[in-house]
């Protein structure tokens, strides 16, 4: 008797305890998921700070503020989103934005005297190279190197920052191409800020590639299960050091972003950014434990806490306190992500 024939795997299709992006009914997706709790949270918050004070929050000048103050962690937290749902962690985004800002503001000086558009691209173009080289950093040694993300991106964390402060000796770098200033970060287009268009594109690029592409399919399909994902021919390693790089990469977009924000490189304002980003994205409704979540729901998360800050602010009450709602929402959803969790295993 023969051998019985074995079929090849098949590579473009995720494991088979991982659904397809999209699937099930529409409407049952939008009143399970837990993006649209959230969502509802959002418009809670506005109601409630618009019905409180609507002469000093409803208003355009205030909803223009939330929007570029959301820019930069909108950005960062997008390329968390496909790292955390690979079951992954990056702890270093907020020192690879500074790292990044450092060495655009070095290029621009190099290039024309940190004047013109030439050095403007010459920043830009430096400042991504700079975020996805620690991208593949991290992503070589947690590939490769079997080293926990933990631990990598904890290293990488002080590596970056370490490194940003060496060539700085710790002082703001201020060289910034009027340019950059005044068209970017000050400019925008039918009246939309330029750095919230950024933000928007790159999330509109992250929605198609995580819904509609392979990448996302095999994001989703490593982060519920690494070893399936391994049988069905997935290269686990060399995606994993994709997502890396994309998380790096879009740190360094963000630190030209803060370039043409706040004019200068604010080595010390970003200690707390790679905290705030994982909040976004888990509160997001995106699962720690990983193989779930959306890029809108990210965004949702995003806006929380911005919008949280800017009430509180304007209602005069102590900005403390939205450090500490912030935290029991995120405790909240990830306590709703378990019980989700627990419940998809008894099925």
């Amino acid at each position: 008797m023969s051998a019985p024939s074995q079929s090849a795997p098949q590579t473009d299709a995720p494991p088979p305890d991982i659904p397809e992006p999209g699937a099930g009914h529409p409407l049952l997706r939008l009143l399970t998921e837990t993006t649209a709790l959230i969502f509802v949270v959002l418009l809670v918050l506005v109601a409630v700070f618009s019905a409180l004070r609507p002469q000093a929050f409803a208003t355009v000048a205030t909803a223009t503020n939330i929007a570029i103050a959301s820019a930069t962690l909108l950005v960062i937290a997008v390329g968390m989103t496909f790292v955390i749902i690979t079951a992954g962690i990056d702890l270093s985004v907020g020192s690879v934005l500074v790292f990044s800002s450092v060495v655009a503001v070095k290029a621009m000086e190099q290039v024309g005297g940190a004047q013109g558009w030439a050095s403007v691209a010459a920043g830009v173009v430096a400042a991504l190279l700079a975020g996805l080289l620690w991208g593949l950093i991290n992503g070589f040694l947690i590939a490769k190197a079997k080293i926990p993300p933990l631990i990598v991106t904890l290293g990488t964390l002080g590596a970056a920052l370490g490194f940003a402060q060496l060539i700085t000796g710790g002082i703001d770098l201020r060289g910034v191409p009027r340019e950059l200033v005044v068209s970017v970060g000050l400019g925008g287009l039918f009246g939309v800020p330029w750095l919230v268009i950024v933000a928007l594109t790159v999330t509109a690029v992250a929605v198609v590639a995580l819904r509609l592409t392979r990448f996302g399919r095999y994001t989703l399909a490593i982060g519920s299960n690494p070893e399936a994902a391994r049988r069905v021919g997935i290269n686990v390693d060399r995606h994993l050091l994709k997502v890396y790089a994309i998380a790096g990469t879009l740190s360094g977009l963000a630190g030209v972003m803060s370039l043409a924000r706040f004019t200068t490189t604010t080595i010390a304002g970003h200690t707390t950014d790679n905290l705030q980003a994982i909040a976004a994205v888990v509160i997001g409704g995106t699962s720690l434990f990983g193989g779930i979540g959306t890029i809108l729901g990210t965004v949702v998360g995003v806006f929380i806490p911005v919008i949280l800050q800017y009430g509180f602010v304007i209602m005069r009450v102590d900005p403390f306190w939205q450090t500490v709602a912030v935290g029991i929402v995120l405790i909240a959803a990830v306590y709703v992500d378990q019980l989700k969790r627990a419940a998809r295993e008894r099925l």
